[in-house]
């Protein structure tokens, strides 16, 4: 019998598509498992892996260089011609970054013809990272390694006899890939490679496969090998990029040295990775008293009971399984570490206007500090390009983020005129939002974040030059993504977003450089005020006469509510009214996922727990979620995407709890569907690891400090100072009310 959470999941058949595929990965290795008995197909991705689109030699990939025709844009927007920016280009095309795409397939292929399912179960275990398929009495396991950073398949079994290949041939994948295939017997079995070049370039990648065979006979069958006979399998892959044909012998080598340590290979690899991937799934749990049966249910099922509490519960143990898995060289794409189909919708780029933001929204509370650690590695890496927008497109010292990105270049380039995605500066302060959190998180300020904070606060000395008839600083041009004023062009001024951004990254780049703090504050100081327009909501432009375009997907005029902590009940409470009311009137546009979970995020920082159930069911309803319990971007499972499936945790974390360096608010947002549960080890900005237990009748909070601190604990009984002390447990008892 079934007693907690399942932390994992399984199916009675194999997946039919490669959305279902159940997914491993340990943040730069990618393997999506089928499960097919008859055709053992593992889809080999990694996140590195973007499909040259040069053109020109690149010139489109580099920033406009516009800053010499700045000043007159800003007189302009500044005497009321509204659709000034949308002439504010060099005049080249839409440049789309890079497309993120699978390697190959691993094959096995042990007989033809369609085998009888019975007694079949494929599975993937969250805490261990193990996908598994067993039927008629074989066995096929599949990991990928943190420790060792690679693929790990093994396949059991009485008298296995199969093919083992290599197979490019995927959805969409260009007719005029060049391949090129190798086998070479070794004295444990096979060496598999497979090349691969792009069409019209010389760049390439390569797949090595490294087959250790016990019993049987092993021959080679071009492209692979046949194994007859044997009583296991176990294959060892890995994906090389933009290398010479030499490194296949020599990753050969490296991947058959993983085959001599002591004891059976594959559990001494499974032992070496779970010490990293147990450890970080583990650190936090929810519980939401559901029932056994439920609980038993394959996740097909489930998800035919959108508003089951077993559903919640293994979506959220998904989610965060699938966030770890996708978070280590890179944070996680549109799609996560995932794809099959070559065709990757918006490239399966980076989007950091919204997506990436959600995506890694439960990095901190949900201890999961190696999604925080992939974060701070991708800004550190793309910084010198985010330093070439800022001088290229505003003359300015500083960065700027694009909203785009392929994972390597940060270079500003995918703009066009509905979309001038080069006029958005405040998203250097958005990534930087989770390493801040993370810093006040575990008490120390690391030395990158600190330096980054410092160039977006150059920038912005540098940029804010221009003041409006009152006197205060305006942001022009501004944008607030992805939208426009009903009355205006695509650039504007003043929009609420930037207002915020700036303010936070001034104040908090402050903290950090406190030899320049006076300076800083002095500017934030002199940013105009939020306005509140005629509907009484927080208008999505400060600027006097913009108007509000309410039915829209993105939110980012509330930024100041979520993420930031600028607009809260508790201390701006007027604002928190008009920012409730803007969101009352916003309209979910295309149904995106990520809209609707943005929703629930800032429904529950200002205390709307029914606004969170609502944007939450819409997601639960609209049948979201493949079989893999990976998401869509759409309802009914269409365009595979991660944003519903890595930001639903942060959804319920921010209900449950929330946290400010001097503020803890316990069930903010309480969900009646949910009205009994624990949610143990999260994580507070005050430094303290906490466990909630609710109940109609109540509930407890058993708080571990990890450093003193002086707190405002907030319930449904109102605030109450809280005083801890570093490595003294305090129990704190919830009243009935607080449900």
């Amino acid at each position: 019998m079934t007693t907690g959470p399942v932390h994992g999941t399984w199916e009675p058949r194999p997946a039919a598509r490669w959305e279902d595929a159940f997914l491993c990965g340990n943040g730069r290795h990618g393997a999506m498992v089928l499960g097919d008995p008859d055709d053992d197909r593992t889809v080999v991705t990694h996140h590195t892996l973007v499909r040259p689109n040069d053109d020109a030699g690149g010139r489109h990939r580099l920033p406009p260089l516009l800053a010499d025709a700045l000043p007159g844009l800003q007189d302009r927007l500044l005497s009321g011609d509204l659709t000034a920016a949308e002439d504010f280009t060099d005049g080249r095309p839409l440049q789309w970054v890079r497309p993120f795409h699978p390697a190959f397939q691993t094959r096995l292929r042990h007989h033809e013809g369609a085998a009888d399912l019975t007694g079949y179960r494929r599975e993937v275990d969250f805490a261990t990272g193990e996908t598994t398929a067993r039927h008629d009495g074989r066995t096929s396991r599949v990991f990928v390694s943190r420790a060792d950073d690679v693929i790990v398949q093994h396949v059991t079994g009485r008298d296995l006899t199969l093919r083992l290949s290599l197979d490019h041939r995927l959805p969409n994948a260009p007719d005029t890939l060049r391949i090129g295939h190798g086998a070479v017997l070794t004295p444990e079995g096979a060496l598999l490679s497979l090349r691969v070049r792009y069409p019209g370039s010389d760049l390439a990648y390569t797949g090595v496969t490294v087959a250790a065979v016990t019993g049987g006979r092993t021959e080679l069958a071009p492209p692979g090998a046949r194994i007859t006979g044997a009583r296991s399998v176990l294959l060892l892959t890995r994906v090389l990029r933009h290398t010479g044909e030499a490194d296949v012998a020599a990753e050969g080598r490296a991947l058959r040295d993983l085959l001599t340590a002591d004891g059976p290979a594959y559990d001494t690899l499974l032992a070496r990775h779970l010490a990293l991937h147990r450890t970080a799934y583990e650190r936090v749990t929810l519980d939401l008293d559901a029932g056994p049966a439920e609980r038993a249910l394959p996740g097909s099922a489930l998800l035919t009971r959108p508003r089951s509490t077993a559903l919640l519960e293994r979506l959220f143990a998904a989610g965060r399984y699938h966030l770890l898995s996708s978070g280590g060289l890179f944070p996680p794409r549109l799609t996560g570490l995932w794809t099959g189909d070559w065709d990757t919708a918006w490239s399966g780029a980076f989007t950091l206007d919204a997506n990436l933001n959600l995506q890694t929204a439960s990095a901190t509370a949900a201890a999961l500090p190696e999604v925080t650690e992939a974060l701070a590695c991708f800004v550190q890496a793309q910084l010198p390009h985010w330093r070439d927008n800022a001088r290229a497109v505003f003359g300015a010292r500083g960065v700027v983020t694009p909203a785009h990105t392929d994972g390597e270049s940060g270079h500003s380039y995918h703009f066009s005129r509905e979309y001038p995605l080069h006029l958005w500066t405040a998203g250097a302060d958005w990534l930087l939002k989770p390493l801040v959190d993370h810093d006040e998180t575990y008490g120390a300020r690391d030395p990158r974040t600190a330096a980054a904070l410092a160039e977006v606060a150059d920038f912005y000395e540098d940029f804010l030059t221009r003041t409006g008839p009152d006197g205060s600083l305006v942001v022009v041009p501004s944008y607030s993504p992805e939208n426009r004023p009903a009355n205006g062009g695509w650039g504007a001024l003043n929009a609420a977003m930037d207002l915020s951004a700036v303010r936070h990254a001034l104040h908090t780049a402050a903290a950090y450089h406190p030899d320049r703090a006076d300076r800083l504050r002095a500017l934030a100081d002199r940013l105009p005020p939020h306005r509140v327009n005629v509907d009484g909501a927080l208008a999505e432009w400060a600027w006097p006469g913009l108007e509000d375009t309410y039915d829209h997907r993105h939110l980012s005029h509330l930024y100041g509510v979520w993420p930031l902590d600028e607009i809260t009940p508790y201390a701006t409470p007027d604002l928190a009214e008009a920012a409730r009311r803007a969101l009352e009137l916003r309209g979910p546009e295309n149904d995106s996922a990520h809209g609707h979970l943005h929703h629930a995020l800032i429904a529950a920082r200002l205390r709307d727990g029914k606004r969170v159930a609502d944007a939450l069911g819409r997601v639960l309803d609209g049948d979201f979620f493949h079989d893999s319990l990976m998401s869509a971007h759409y309802p009914r499972r269409n365009v595979y995407n991660a944003d519903a499936a890595h930001t639903l945790p942060a959804v319920l974390i921010e209900a449950l709890v929330q946290s400010t360096p001097d503020r803890l608010v316990l069930l903010p947002a309480p969900l009646p569907a949910l009205p009994s549960g624990r949610l143990a080890g999260t994580r507070t900005r005050f430094g303290t690891a906490l466990d909630l237990t609710w109940t109609p009748d109540g509930g407890t909070a058993v708080l571990r400090p990890g450093r003193t601190a002086r707190i405002t604990l907030w319930t449904s009984a109102g605030a109450d100072p809280l005083d801890l002390v570093a490595g003294q447990e305090r129990v704190v008892p919830l009243p009935a009310a607080t449900r």
